[in-house]
């Protein structure tokens, strides 16, 4: 076998690509787009997102210690890109992107109504690193599109349609290869 040494580098690869809205009181709701988003610990319910502290969204978590990770699909993938490459200190992004507001029982920060899920989020801890500061979240609740739930009432993720990011790239998810704990399952 052949390898290639680097220089080190983040190659933690695919990431969900997320569109993570934030808004302060009395101003305009703005959408940041992340790659450096996940789960910290289940219980309690907790997420990290990653931001650069000259990004407009920082200043606005940072102030209001909230936020929403707003997952996206293939029908937001354009917008989530857009998002990403524009700032908030200059465009309206939901008006820009015909995006919708949606306010939950969760706090007054609105999400992304065409996501298919939404993770409202608290700040207990924000953490400098580096090039970016992680912020450290509890999550306190979650709102799902109803179109995704089965007939057994259970959310059906993978008929979404999430995407996820490499190098700069956007991919849409493959198929399902198995469950947590099918290498062991016993066979019927």
């Amino acid at each position: 076998m052949s390898k290639q040494s680097w220089k080190s580098g983040n190659m933690l690869y695919p990431l969900p690509a997320v569109m993570v809205s934030c808004m302060r009181e009395h101003e305009k709701a703005n959408i940041i787009t992340i790659a450096w988003a996940g789960t910290i610990c289940s219980d309690p319910a907790m997420v990290s997102i990653s931001v650069r502290p000259e990004r407009y969204s920082h200043g606005i978590i940072s102030d209001t210690k909230e936020f929403v990770i707003n997952l996206v699909n293939e029908d937001l993938v354009r917008a989530c890109d857009w998002c990403g490459v524009m700032s908030g200190r200059d465009h309206d992004k939901f008006r820009e992107m015909n995006l919708t507001q949606y306010v939950s029982e969760f706090m007054d920060t609105p999400a992304i109504a065409e996501s298919p899920v939404n993770i409202y989020c608290r700040v207990v801890k924000i953490e400098p690193l580096g090039s970016h500061d992680m912020f450290i979240a509890e999550v306190v609740g979650v709102t799902a599109d109803e179109k995704y739930m089965d007939e057994k009432n259970r959310f059906a993720l993978e008929q979404t349609g999430l995407i996820a990011y490499s190098h700069g790239e956007y991919f849409s998810l493959g198929n399902k290869l198995g469950k947590f704990g099918y290498s062991v399952q016993k066979k019927k």
